[in-house]
């Protein structure tokens, strides 16, 4: 079983940042492409950003892009998302998944299998 826990969240005024963990048990986490994901109150959560698991390739959503950094340790199975200039759109509930299906696009969903439970991020102006 893989279990992701995600760390970092907290309060943070308008520009500033914070940086995310998602550890994970197990060499099987190291070994797969993970993905971050968001969800705000009253709204569907929503794709953030992913790694492929060499850490070679990234990818973000465009209202992330360029403020957002997603890396990782495989060594210690973890994977970090550097939050800059943040935004008090920002302002969710960030998850991290495994992602257990290769075929499928990084923003989707259901490509994802192990969920972590979420760390809150909020942004105040």
């Amino acid at each position: 079983q893989v279990q992701p826990v995600e760390s970092g969240g907290g309060l943070v005024q308008a520009g500033g940042s914070l940086r995310l963990s998602c550890a994970a048990s197990g060499r099987t986490f190291s070994s797969y492409a993970v993905g971050w994901f968001r969800q705000a109150p009253g709204k569907e959560r929503e794709f953030v950003a992913a790694i492929s698991w060499t850490g070679g390739n990234t990818y973000y959503a465009d209202s992330v892009q360029g403020r957002f950094t997603c890396s990782r340790d495989n060594g210690k199975n973890t994977v970090y998302l550097q939050m800059n200039s943040l935004k008090p759109e920002d302002t969710a509930i960030y998850y991290c998944a495994r992602k257990g299906s290769p075929a499928l696009p990084y923003s989707r969903m259901s490509g994802y299998d192990y969920w972590g439970q979420g760390t809150q991020v909020t942004v105040s102006s």
